[in-house]
């Protein structure tokens, strides 16, 4: 529900209103809102990311590379009954109550992790790496579901590539000012103590916007979420088991993807270490992945800004949604057909920051035609369980391409392919079933429609 609804009359568009128009279609006593949402998410982004930043001095100083990633596979077991768990947080408590339970019980882990390095608690490292991916994962997923209560899907259509703006552009603000820190000699359980900060003024905010609009929203949001289990309300919806399974396929690709260029940055090394003795490799790859970020982070910025809002106007969650697979066929097309490193390089910046802009807002989209019970329980199951599940679908690809088939660059492209083209398979089934779902221009429930 807009802020339109709130007020008396017609009210003519505020200079907020007008400020955000460039970037998307705000109506009138929208645009408050909007930005107070924006601004929020652009928070969580900025605590993320200093805190993932931080993460991984104090993994791989203490365990390396192997236990990173014997930490990550880690996550995805952990949140078999980790799901379930905050769904039934979610039931007990009514809404506001519950969004401020659930930063505040991420904040006072800040503070364990804090006095853990205080007394020498050991693995903190490994700890430290499971609960930021759970935190990542959890306090993202919580946001767009907020979203998704608050506003229904005309108006979600319409002001979503808006809000993601704070979610692209807190990214790289975030990864700066934690680089920042660490150039001053910032202590990481410091930094942590900073996210903490920024996590209340993020809940603060859950507050001002729930004065805003939960007046006008007319739904029961002051009671709890109904009982249910996030992977039950998954498995018994053809929706949102479509949406499950086009997440996992394009976490598959853009994995795989990842290995790909990887792979051609270390060959292209090696080449030139062979010609050139005093050729430094880890200078050269530092130097590759680091222009490869930033021009990811100021393409999926512009995009976001200019791009997503115009094309969701124009081809609705259909044009949004086939964006990231169109762009990866092609990014992978051109690997397959032997492409060289700087192309690679490229058609990978096309499909990110299509990935962190375009397809991000499509993610948060599908779920407006859904229950509230799904908004917060099957989203949370979707967002961290079956993404991890896509991670590690990923790594096994890896493992049987690398050991038992060998595949070099060009045939992990052509695996991309088949991914890319099962994905739109499944993209267009989904299509076909949020209009369904949306046809009487209704937020039906997607699991009782399903059935």
């Amino acid at each position: 529900m807009s802020d339109t609804d709130v007020a008396d009359g017609a009210p003519h568009p505020g200079p907020i209103d007008r400020l955000l128009r460039p970037f998307g279609d705000v109506r009138a006593g929208e645009g408050v809102t909007v930005l107070l949402m924006c601004f929020n998410i652009f928070l969580l982004l900025l605590a993320y990311y200093v805190l993932k930043t931080v993460r991984e001095p104090l993994i791989l100083l203490a365990g390396g590379a192997e236990l990173k990633s014997y930490a990550a596979a880690f996550q995805a077991v952990t949140l078999i009954g980790y799901v379930p768990l905050y769904g039934w947080v979610a039931q007990k408590l009514p809404r506001q109550r519950f969004l401020a339970a659930v930063i505040l019980f991420f904040v006072g882990c800040i503070q364990l992790f804090f006095l853990g390095s205080r007394v020498g608690v050991p693995h903190r490292g490994f700890v430290f790496f499971v609960w930021v991916g759970s935190f990542r994962l959890t306090t993202l997923a919580q946001f767009w579901a907020y979203a998704n209560e608050i506003y229904r899907r005309r108006e979600g259509n319409r002001l979503f590539p808006l809000i993601a703006i704070g979610s692209t552009a807190g990214a790289p603000v975030g990864a700066a000012l934690a680089g920042w820190l660490f150039g001053r000699d910032m202590s990481p359980y410091l930094m942590m103590e900073i996210a903490a900060a920024i996590l209340l003024v993020h809940l603060l905010l859950y507050r001002v916007v729930a004065a805003r609009m939960g007046a006008a929203a007319g739904r029961p949001a002051a009671e709890p979420i109904k009982g249910g289990n996030g992977f039950a309300l998954v498995l018994k919806s053809k929706y949102l088991g479509l949406v499950a399974l086009l997440l996992v396929l394009l976490n598959i690709v853009n994995t795989v993807g990842e290995y790909i260029l990887g792979e051609a940055v270390v060959m292209q090394a090696d080449a030139q270490f062979a010609v050139n003795a005093a050729f430094d490799k880890e200078a050269y790859v530092g130097t590759f992945y680091g222009t490869y970020f930033l021009l990811t982070n100021i393409a999926a910025i512009l995009l976001q800004a200019f791009v997503v809002s115009r094309l969701v106007k124009r081809f609705g969650l259909a044009g949004a949604l086939f964006a990231l697979p169109v762009v990866a066929l092609g990014a992978y097309g051109f690997a397959a057909a032997g492409a060289a490193l700087m192309v690679l390089r490229s058609v990978k910046i096309a499909e990110n920051s299509t990935d962190y802009s375009v397809m991000n807002t499509a993610k948060q989209m599908i779920w407006l035609p859904t229950s509230r019970e799904e908004k917060y329980k099957a989203k949370q199951a979707i967002d961290t369980f079956f993404v991890r599940a896509g991670d590690m679908l990923a790594a096994g690809v890896v493992f049987v391409g690398t050991h038992l088939v060998h595949s070099a660059v060009v045939g992990f492209a052509r695996i991309n392919i088949v991914f890319v083209l099962l994905a739109m398979v499944v993209a267009w089934l989904l299509l076909r079933e949020y209009r369904r779902l949306t046809s009487a221009d209704q937020p039906a429930p997607a699991a009782e429609k399903a059935s």
